[in-house]
């Protein structure tokens, strides 16, 4: 979402990240709920061969902004399609959004 252009006059966003949260974490799997004013999305990680997921972080967002991520989203992987081939999905794959 950094390389959008914005509108006349929009401040410059300067993002802090802390070096316990820098190296992130891994997900193959995240759980959506939401409410009238919420979503709340569960990413975690499902170990092979095990039926039990741990959640590694809990993202909570308003539906204005889960929209803009929404967008967002497809125009990256669009731009990694382009750059780098289409994502093939299979009716193999585990399942990665509930």
């Amino acid at each position: 979402m950094s390389d959008e252009k914005k509108p006349p006059g929009a401040p410059r966003i300067q993002l802090q990240i802390d070096d316990s949260l820098s190296h992130g974490v891994y997900a193959n799997i995240v759980l959506i709920n939401h409410s009238e004013n919420e979503f709340v999305f569960d990413f975690a990680y499902l170990p092979p061969a095990n039926p039990t997921a741990r959640v590694r972080s809990r993202v909570i967002s308003s539906p204005r902004h889960t929209k803009r991520l929404l967008a967002a989203l497809q125009k990256n992987i669009e731009r990694y399609e382009e750059r780098f081939g289409v994502i093939e999905i299979s009716g193999e794959d585990e399942p990665t959004v509930h």
